[in-house]
């Protein structure tokens, strides 16, 4: 007769590799597949970089072609904001590690979030195979009109960007819905929401950012590409539009961006930082309040990016006193941090290293932020090589360090082995040399001139040492990021076997096994802490009612939102192929609207039906 363990595995786990592979709902998998894919993306962007870097190392230079050099320069923005950072600590971290720190089985809508990584998979796929015909994007990650209009830019590659990203939209917000009801309605008994982990508060917080701030950039993007494909005016003066409307659009997207990347990144840090400073976390309410304030206040800066562009000065002044309003919730947050490690005591291992690395590079970034709010000092620093300096200080140091840092963390969780600490303390501190290395002489580069966006200059401009160096920070950038993925490889297949909870850690997915069963939890926690782990004995205060699944069935319970208490029994959906089935249509329809091939567009339209049709037929036994 088979356990109850046994039973439970039968019910969660996928049947076969093929389904493992093309069918599986499960959150772990799919989070896991996220982390893959824009780790890839990662290598794509980073690769451009280095080439970019290159280019730009001495005057004059003529490693690659002006065109190509356009296509590199917009893919490597574009690539690493929608198809690396965002995909990684949302899809990626969010998807696996949400449900397990709030006590759950699985996603709310697990069919929704395979469906989400199919599409983020192949609108990636979309965007970046233009590079290798020739027709990759080449206005720049901001599109700005009129440059990318149909008269200046011709041809498929500003269309691709356009589609690729309106495609991609349809994932991020799927998911964001799929986090907000699964924190809201998921959590595990007596988890109230002042006591979730605070990486929780930034996914959710998150969720709610995209929910707002995703629907301008895809108005724009479809009004882009109406103008592109038939003649409209939404961005033509001469013909009633405007070009400011497209700037306003995009950076009311823009500006949340970089908070919805920044977020879930100080979730990290703020869920690391107790662990390591052997103490509990000083502030947790004020680091919730302050992650809430942070996603609200994003909302009211995006004309701190368009001080340049003529609007009233009453505007401006506005605009940049919320830019600098913002402060006040990221200093509370770097004061709780710092607070939390000074009365801790502190083991110096590889993630807290990262995270330590962090609070240094965000605090630069923070700093020069507040200066170009500064609305006369933002008119001398705009479009120069300052910005490009604050943007990867803040991008670099705010979210890359973070996700290392998670990467250290968690990664015993998820494969059973430990990192090799010896190679993680020497990528932490090229990779910090190296980032300083690169980024700190932008600054000093802008202030004497050098515009951004260029494709060279000439030796006249006096900055040529200056970009030597971040070239050479630029390629011990990639030699750390090589040390890393040694490293990964190293404890994959010959790393100290880690144990259920390695560091000691408070939160519930250091409860389950490492790696995690199918179903996480065999019995589902009652929590009466915001450190479950550290407040209750490791063997009592769990709830056997889902032990025993009903005939092989997939179940987990709705809680209450506020003051969660179990109420709706809820039988979740099988490993399907309809997920992909449906992302595949949606695919073939938007490179049918790329190619302006009606057969495409209708094969794609009418199977993309008829597999909907088929996920939403009711089931019998399904709640």
């Amino acid at each position: 007769m088979a356990t109850a363990a046994g039973r439970l595995r039968r019910a969660w786990e996928a049947p076969n590799i093929l389904a493992h592979i093309f069918a599986t709902v499960d959150h772990k998998q799919i989070g896991m597949r996220y982390m893959v894919t824009a780790a890839v993306f990662f290598a794509e962007g980073g690769i451009n970089a280095i080439v970019m870097r290159s280019q730009l190392a001495v005057p004059e230079n003529t490693l690659v072609s002006p065109n190509r050099y356009n296509q590199m320069f917009t893919l490597h923005g574009t690539v690493l904001i929608f198809f690396f950072a965002t995909p990684m600590v949302v899809g990626g971290f969010g998807n696996y590690l949400v449900p397990m720190m709030i006590g759950a089985r699985d996603m709310a809508f697990p069919r929704l979030n395979a469906f989400s990584y199919w599409v983020f998979l192949f609108a990636g796929m979309m965007m970046y195979s233009s590079f290798f015909v020739g027709k990759a994007p080449d206005g720049g990650w901001f599109a700005y009109v009129p440059l990318t209009g149909p008269k200046y830019t011709p041809g498929l590659n500003l269309d691709v960007w356009a589609l690729s990203l309106i495609f991609l939209g349809i994932s991020t917000t799927a998911a964001a819905v799929n986090f907000i009801v699964t924190i809201f309605r998921l959590r595990a008994p007596g988890m109230s929401i002042n006591r979730m982990p605070l990486f929780v508060w930034g996914i959710l917080a998150t969720s709610g950012a995209i929910i707002f701030a995703l629907p301008p950039l895809t108005v724009g993007a479809a009004l882009l590409e109406f103008d592109r494909k038939f003649g409209t005016q939404f961005f033509n003066p001469n013909g009633g539009g405007s070009v400011l409307l497209w700037q306003h659009l995009f950076w009311i997207f823009g500006h949340p961006e970089v908070y919805i990347l920044f977020l879930p990144a100080v979730g990290i840090v703020s869920t690391i930082i107790p662990t390591f400073a052997r103490t509990r976390l000083v502030g947790y309410m004020f680091l919730a309040l302050a992650t809430v304030s942070i996603a609200f206040i994003s909302f009211g800066v995006w004309v701190h990016h368009m001080f340049a562009t003529g609007l009233n000065p009453i505007a401006l002044n506005f605009f940049g006193a919320a830019g600098m309003s913002i402060t006040i919730p990221s200093g509370i947050q770097i004061f709780a941090w710092i607070a939390t490690i000074w009365k801790g005591n502190v083991v110096w291992r590889t993630p807290f290293l990262f995270i330590f690395g962090f609070i240094i590079l965000i605090i630069m970034g923070g700093f020069t932020g507040v200066m170009i709010s500064l609305v006369p000092l933002d008119w001398q620093l705009t479009d120069s090589y300052f910005i490009v300096a604050h943007l990867h200080y803040v991008l670099f140091g705010g979210v890359v360090f973070p996700i290392f840092a998670g990467f250290y963390y968690w990664i015993p969780k998820m494969t059973g082995r430990m990192m090799n600490e010896k190679l993680g303390k020497i990528h932490f501190w090229l990779l910090f040399a190296a980032v300083n290395i690169t980024f700190f002489p932008m600054h000093i580069a802008g202030l004497l001139g050098m515009q951004r966006r260029i494709y060279t200059y000439p030796s006249s401009l006096g900055v040529s040492d200056l970009n030597m160096i971040s070239t050479v920070g630029a390629w011990l950038t990639a030699i750390a990021t090589i040390i890393f993925l040694i490293n990964f490889v190293h404890s994959v297949i010959w790393g100290e076997v880690a144990g259920d909870n390695p560091w000691h850690a408070s939160t519930l997915e250091w409860a389950t096994t490492s790696p995690p069963e199918p179903y996480n939890f065999r019995h589902i926690p009652i929590v009466e802490s915001a450190d479950p782990l550290w407040d209750a004995p490791p063997n009592t205060g769990w709830d056997t009612r889902l032990e025993e699944p009903a005939g092989d069935r997939r179940e987990l319970y709705a809680t209450s939102v506020l003051e969660p208490e179990p109420q709706i029994l809820m039988v979740m959906p099988e490993d399907t192929y309809l997920p992909l089935l449906v992302a595949l249509s949606m695919a073939l329809v938007f490179v049918g609207i790329l190619l302006d091939s009606m057969v495409m567009i209708g094969f794609g339209g009418a199977f993309g039906l008829l597999f909907a049709a088929w996920w939403f037929w009711p089931q019998e036994g399904m709640a």
